[in-house]
């Protein structure tokens, strides 16, 4: 029998798993740097959890977990939001203010896998909380940008794409969708870059818009503004008020020195009910690909956890459509696995006899050394060995090691020298 991972899972064999390490390390590093703290939680949740934030519609897109011995229904988490709303209620009076968490969970959703979508992935948490004003949105699109160019994109390769819950709800409104309807019409927006035209329209035409109306709508959801022309997208829909939170928004991503990365777009309105106001979504700019990551401000969350009422900004970002984007941008490293600092052969029975103390010692002071499991002295086929390895160097160990000595060559440039042994771990950590 051939048995293979569940559909929409991935096999982690050492070269997907060096890569995935790499960008948990970026993640961690980028993160720490604009001074925030990691937290983690359980790997699975109560099912109540997850519908005070979503409702019972989150039950069909979880993966549902039960106690043999007792009564409580668990799910596997599908995101880490609710369990980050209840660490910070249980709490939330000792913490200090403002809270910068970080988080880099894997997840499970009962999804249909498809290219930037499966059923188990790892996402990138990055959250402020208890922080009024646009500086907090505007510093979860730095971290988020510079994650970015960490690995090389500019730009030209992705846009921010920010919009407000809001100003979106007021447009709405003047185009008569009715209060009791407004729900659907962001869930609409949501999905109109995977509908049909056609779907779309009629959908558009269910919130009570006519033609003319329709249009508008569509209008509204194409045109993007660059960041620096928040009057012209007001004076072009026609509605000056409501635009102060986004005016503040945009003196502070240009004061980050981002405004080129970001643009306006009104068509964003990210369809999870708990947004209150900033949302944006960083996407590949050809538009290809879902998006890179997404977020925004809800606060009244931590409140729906039974916390104190707090401000709260954050954005996820998941490894799937990332890996996707570098690969197709040509700037996901080549081979990330661990690079050897040594390998170390025996070009003798001399050397064979002391090969695994000096090995032990090398281990022991911090090196990274191999050798070879093959019984062979031949030094040619130990150099190819080695130079396979990716190593910096080739230790020989020869006749001379009686004498505390052996030949060190540097498997780059070919120079090849005598060392003392008792000093060569030094030599290699540099």
């Amino acid at each position: 029998m051939k048995l293979q991972g569940p559909r929409g899972t991935r096999d982690f064999y050492p070269e997907a798993m060096a890569w995935r390490r790499r960008l948990e390390d970026a993640w961690r590093t980028v993160s720490v740097r604009h001074g925030f703290e990691e937290v983690d939680g359980p790997i699975f949740e109560t099912q109540e959890l997850y519908k005070i934030k979503s409702g019972d519609g989150i039950l069909s897109e979880i993966f549902h977990v039960r106690h043999p011995q007792g009564d409580a229904e668990f799910a596997i988490r599908p995101e880490f939001t609710p369990t980050l709303a209840r660490m910070v209620a249980a709490r939330a009076n000792g913490l200090p203010k403002p809270i910068k968490w970080f988080a880099t969970p894997n997840f499970c959703r009962a999804e249909r896998p498809q290219r930037g979508r499966l059923r188990e992935f790892w996402q990138w948490n990055v959250d402020i909380i208890g922080a009024e004003g646009a500086l907090a949105d505007a510093e979860c699109i730095l971290v988020a940008v510079d994650l970015l160019r960490e690995f090389g994109m500019t730009s030209q390769h992705v846009v921010v794409r920010i919009s407000h819950r809001e100003v979106v709800r007021q447009i709405l409104l003047r185009l008569g969708v009715a209060e009791e309807k407004l729900t659907e019409a962001f869930e609409l927006l949501d999905r109109r870059e995977k509908m049909e035209h056609d779907a779309f329209v009629e959908s558009a035409t269910l919130l009570g818009l006519d033609g003319a109306k329709v249009e508008r709508f569509l209008q509204m959801c194409r045109r993007r503004y660059p960041v620096g022309e928040i009057d012209h997208l007001a004076r072009s829909i026609g509605m000056e008020e409501g635009f102060e939170s986004l005016r503040e928004l945009e003196e502070q991503l240009i004061g980050f020195g981002i405004g080129d990365w970001c643009a306006y777009d009104l068509g964003i309105v990210r369809g999870l009910a708990y947004y209150t106001g900033t949302v944006f979504e960083l996407h590949e700019a050809s538009g290809m690909e879902r998006a890179v990551a997404g977020g925004g401000r809800y606060d009244k969350l931590i409140e729906l956890f039974g916390g104190p009422k707090m401000s709260a900004v954050g954005f996820g970002m998941g490894d799937v459509v990332l890996t996707n984007v570098l690969q197709d941008k040509g700037l996901l490293p080549e081979d990330v696995t661990p690079q050897p600092d040594v390998f170390v052969l025996a070009s003798s029975e001399a050397g064979a006899g002391s090969l695994r103390r000096v090995i032990a010692d090398l281990r022991e002071a911090g090196v990274h050394a191999r050798f070879s499991y093959k019984s062979t002295t031949n030094v040619g086929k130990l150099l190819k060995e080695a130079n396979q390895s990716r190593a910096r160097f080739a230790l020989l160990l020869g006749d001379a090691v009686s004498d505390g000595e052996g030949e060190l060559k540097d498997l780059d440039t070919g120079d090849q020298q005598v060392v003392k042994l008792a000093g060569v771990a030094d030599r290699l950590s540099v």
